[in-house]
């Protein structure tokens, strides 16, 4: 099978791609509003015939046009909701027509059922909870960490130490969403999600020379196969901010073969879809596996974006970045026009809260960087975060 260009490539016309974390009984409904309607937006941009259940705030008519003037293959078939009863009713609506569901995070089994869905809600749930990862990585390639009851948190999170804290859930967030990085003699403000968790994970800190996202996908065949390596931007909070594509340090041999084995051994027991794998190594040599990404991630939307329509660019230097600021998206695109004609830059998706229920005004636009020079397209990812992230 080639390298995919499309989710159609993957997941096949006959699947409804359902990219929304499901909101949780017991968290606020504002808890992770802004980036579930976001999450769901994102795959539109390179769908082609696969239908999509999207956030109305990403088909945005002027955001639509962008994309396909950057020729990428923008969904056919995209099923918009504004609001939590719409997305239900969107879901119902696909089941009706006789689609499988993608579930790239789990639903309640109530309303999507197993028997429909690609993938379960319990293996989707299961493959991205960060306690799960000792079932699927060799122990060699395993950070040291330890699962701990949020009642004795206080005695394995000390301030003098540097650690990292994540959330142990089946209902995965995404976006980084439920980490949290500790240095020590920080002041320790644990998250909201300890308030909300029975468990959560303790893990080491470690010191990273090398962050890699390891972009995979496994389609009907059941054969798990890599699609590219990516570099990891992460922030001083250890959120990720972008991916690097092109010209980037080769992964270790045992390493690449390590992260293949652990997508087979997820199609193995049932997963289908795309995946990334968060790995690095350390300072003094340490090969370690840090996060399992069971779905659709910021870093495939690009890499299917290039492969569709700048395959020449794929080993050349290119970044990922997001800006986020409360103009509408049709100002921010207006902005960017000169950017956008002068070539270099491509939209490969975005969302606009002002089409949704949500009381925030947000607009959210992701964009791919590309050029000949590693510095230069640096400097411009750089420059467009500081003029419009605000």
């Amino acid at each position: 099978m080639t390298a995919p260009r499309t989710l159609t490539d993957i997941y096949g016309p006959d699947v409804a791609v359902c990219a929304r974390p499901a909101q949780e009984p017991a968290v606020p409904s504002s808890r992770h509003r802004n980036t579930r309607d976001v999450l769901s937006a994102r795959p539109l941009a390179v769908a082609a015939a696969t239908p999509v259940i999207t956030s109305a705030g990403g088909t945005e008519p002027n955001l639509v046009a962008a994309l396909r003037d950057g020729g990428l293959p923008v969904g056919t078939d995209p099923r918009e909701f504004r609001t939590e009863a719409e997305f239900a009713t969107r879901v119902s609506e696909a089941l009706s027509d006789g689609l499988r569901l993608s579930m790239e995070y789990p639903q309640p089994t109530s309303s999507y059922p197993d028997e429909r869905s690609v993938k379960s809600t319990e293996l989707v749930g299961y493959l991205n909870n960060k306690a799960s990862i000792s079932t699927f990585v060799d122990p060699r390639f395993q950070a040291r960490r330890q699962i701990v009851a949020t009642d004795e948190l206080a005695q394995a999170t000390p301030a003098e130490k540097s650690w990292v804290l994540k959330a142990a859930t089946n209902a995965a967030h995404g976006a980084s969403l439920d980490v949290y990085l500790h240095r020590a003699g920080d002041l320790v403000s644990l998250p909201a999600f300890t308030g909300i968790l029975s468990e959560v994970v303790v893990e080491e800190y470690l010191n990273i020379d090398r962050n890699w996202g390891v972009q995979l996908y496994i389609a009907a065949d059941g054969q798990a196969r890599l699609l590219a390596v990516t570099d990891q931007r992460i922030d001083a909070h250890g959120i990720y901010t972008g991916g690097r594509f092109g010209l980037v340090v080769p992964l270790p041999a045992d390493l690449l073969t390590e992260c293949l084995a652990i997508a087979q051994r997820a199609a193995d027991v049932g997963y289908r879809g795309m995946c990334s794998l968060d790995c690095a190594q350390t300072h003094d040599g340490e090969l370690v596996m840090l996060d399992l990404n069971f779905r659709i991630t910021s870093g495939s939307i690009p890499l299917l974006a290039l492969h569709t329509i700048r395959p020449d660019a794929l080993n050349r230097p290119s970044e990922s970045t997001k800006l986020t600021t409360a103009a509408p998206i049709a100002a921010l695109l207006t902005a960017l026009r000169p950017a956008l004609e002068h070539g270099g830059l491509l939209v490969t998706g975005g969302h606009d809260t002002r089409r949704t229920d949500n009381p925030i005004k947000q607009t959210t636009l992701h964009l791919l960087v590309f050029g000949d020079d590693p510095h230069d397209v640096t400097t411009r990812r750089t420059a467009l975060e500081s003029m419009y992230n605000h």
